[in-house]
């Protein structure tokens, strides 16, 4: 029993690091990223070799890596979601007799916006952490429960040459 234990728990984390790998990399941390790649390798080959032994005879093996593939998958993304790497670009529609009161909570949280706006509704544009968004949305939406707010993942150019 031990050893189909030690393929899934192996198998999880190679792959919830597999999945983190990805993430990573897709935010321009590229030597974090061939780490988290060597180690991935790593495991893989060692949890390949334990499993690929006597395969015909002991289908647990198999069905324990498939396992633990689908629980580290999904535990990287839940990782990478509380982690929440990365930038974003909030575009809120509220209406304009709430701008300035949303702006000036803003401010006090050292958040700035950018405004276009007509006579009902003013468009806020939020540059903003990943992290940030959830309380974001529950600023704005306490102040305009009408307020539309869409999310993007947004990258900075100010420090690309």
């Amino acid at each position: 029993m031990i050893i189909y234990l030690t393929i899934m728990i192996s198998k999880i984390i190679e792959n919830a690091l597999a999945t983190l790998r990805l993430i990573v990399v897709a935010n321009g941390k590229k030597k974090l990223g061939a780490l988290l790649q060597g180690i991935v390798a790593l495991i893989w080959i060692l949890v390949a070799g334990v499993v690929i032994i006597d395969i015909n005879k002991d289908i647990l093996k198999i069905i324990f890596f498939c396992l633990g593939s689908a629980i580290g998958s999904y535990l990287g993304s839940f990782i990478e979601e509380k982690i929440a790497l990365g930038n974003s670009l909030l575009t809120c529609i509220i209406e304009t007799r709430y701008e300035n009161k949303i702006r000036d909570v803003l401010k006090s949280y050292k958040i700035n916006t950018v405004i276009d706006k007509d006579s009902n509704y003013t468009i806020l544009f939020i540059f903003s952490k990943r992290k940030d968004i959830y309380k974001l949305n529950k600023i704005i939406k306490k102040i305009d429960n009408k307020a539309i707010i869409i999310c993007e993942k947004a990258k900075s150019l100010n420090n690309i040459v």
